[in-house]
């Protein structure tokens, strides 16, 4: 009996097989990205930015600033005239060719040159050419005169907040921005950023 239920079942299976519409599930081709698609880039912590580097914002104390990156690497160097009300040295742990300026026990700028290979937000670093800056921050760049130098040295400006008025200078505390400084040869020699203290053309003067 046992033998004769499992034929039977057997049998009906195969029936039920035979009859039972095929059905097909469409396989989709595997996602391949776009050529030249563009990818997400996490931002550089320690880009430049018209707000601080790295661990230094613009505003923190000297005791912040010596927290973070160290103390005066050479406390005989002279800054400043007047070191209690503007001051300028490289921390100790800062990568070499940065500078921070303290004014009144605040840091209110931080400046690069030779050696450094820092690089702003948008990239840029010391030997950069004026027309890519230009060409990258369009309207943004607000180009000035060099003090010293002639064309095509310049001072080429982008703020972020606080743009100067009409007379091209701003005492706003709250301003901030980028500072590429250009030399005789159109090229990025110094890069400051920070508030107000980036017009500053001679050290703390």
């Amino acid at each position: 009996m046992i033998r004769t239920l499992s034929v039977v079942a057997a049998a009906a299976l195969m029936v039920t097989a035979c009859s039972a519409p095929e059905t097909t599930e469409p396989v989709s081709a595997p996602e391949t990205p776009a050529p030249n698609a563009p990818t997400a880039t996490a931002p550089d912590p320690n880009a430049l930015t018209a707000g601080g580097y790295g661990p230094l914002r613009i505003g923190m104390t000297r005791a912040e600033v010596v927290t973070a990156l160290g103390d005066d690497s050479d406390p005989n160097a002279v800054g400043g005239p007047e070191p209690e009300v503007c001051d300028q040295w490289r921390p100790a742990r800062a990568p070499d060719g940065l500078l921070v300026m303290i004014q009144d026990g605040v840091l209110t700028r931080i400046s690069i040159a030779e050696p450094s290979v820092l690089k702003t937000d948008r990239g840029f670093g010391v030997g950069d050419t004026t027309a890519a800056i230009k060409a990258a921050y369009g309207p943004l760049a607000v180009s000035q005169p060099h003090k010293y130098s002639p064309a095509p040295a310049e001072d080429i400006f982008v703020w972020t907040t606080g743009a100067p008025t009409a007379n091209g200078y701003t005492e706003d505390a709250t301003a901030r921005g980028i500072r590429y400084e250009i030399d005789g040869e159109g090229k990025v020699g110094i890069i400051h950023v920070g508030g107000p203290a980036i017009q500053l053309v001679e050290g703390c003067a």
